[in-house]
């Protein structure tokens, strides 16, 4: 007669091990990816629990929390044991995460690097599979007036009309501008379009004198400033 392997669920557990009584007894940070993952989808399914279910998730993206928020309810659903109200679960609880970073920067901060306007715009552009094009507006003191969406597009590029930068940046009385879009592809090099339109861009803002500090591209967690390189 053949035997079968008993698998063991998250209940028959020892208490300590199981992720809500783990979080309650040691703090959320105790928690491995995968525990917090699993107490959001609460089961696993007839072969695995759902911690080694949300370990099978995070190694499918090698273990990139960026890259799983890249994952919408389709991709999460081909895991045996994940339904669409478990995708939704973890796509919100990420959405959430992301909204969180996002409202940690004060909107009233001085953008002094490169790296502090990648870090303002980070959380909005990173994980977007599409580009998308945003503007950083700032007063004469460098500082934050306004993060403002220009364009939305596909994922090999968006279109950008100089009017729809400088329109915004005048009703908001901005002194400078840093120019922001993303790469989903993750590679940060701008490509010969990119390059154009900062010139192009740089000088319509000098005959109305408004500065264009930079111009960052986001890629992943990397990005590529055209000020740090030399073309501002």
């Amino acid at each position: 007669m053949q035997e079968y392997e008993t698998k063991l669920s998250i209940k028959s557990w020892a208490e300590a091990d199981r992720p809500r009584e783990k979080l309650l007894s040691k703090g959320k940070s105790a928690l491995s990816d995968a525990e917090l993952i699993a107490i959001l989808i609460g089961s696993g399914n007839t072969e695995e629990s759902a911690v080694e279910l949300s370990r099978r998730i995070l190694n499918s993206v090698e273990n990139n929390l960026v890259q799983l928020g890249k994952l919408d309810v389709n991709d999460l659903c081909k895991f045996k044991g994940i339904g669409e109200a478990k995708a939704i679960s973890i796509i919100a609880a990420l959405e959430l995460g992301r909204r969180r970073n996002e409202h940690s920067t004060p909107e009233r901060e001085s953008i002094t690097s490169s790296k502090q306007a990648f870090n303002l715009l980070h959380p909005i552009l990173a994980d977007l599979p599409h580009e998308e094009f945003w503007l950083i507006f700032l007063n004469r003191s460098n500082k934050v007036i306004k993060k403002h969406p220009v364009s939305k597009g596909g994922v090999a590029g968006t279109v950008v009309d100089a009017k729809m930068i400088f329109k915004p940046a005048i009703e908001n009385l901005a002194s400078s501008i840093i120019l922001c879009h993303n790469h989903p592809s993750g590679n940060r090099n701008p490509s010969m379009e990119d390059v154009t339109l900062t010139k192009k861009l740089k000088e319509a803002g000098r005959a109305l004198d408004i500065i264009i500090h930079d111009h960052i591209i986001i890629a992943n967690d990397s990005y590529y400033s055209f000020a740090d390189e030399g073309f501002l």
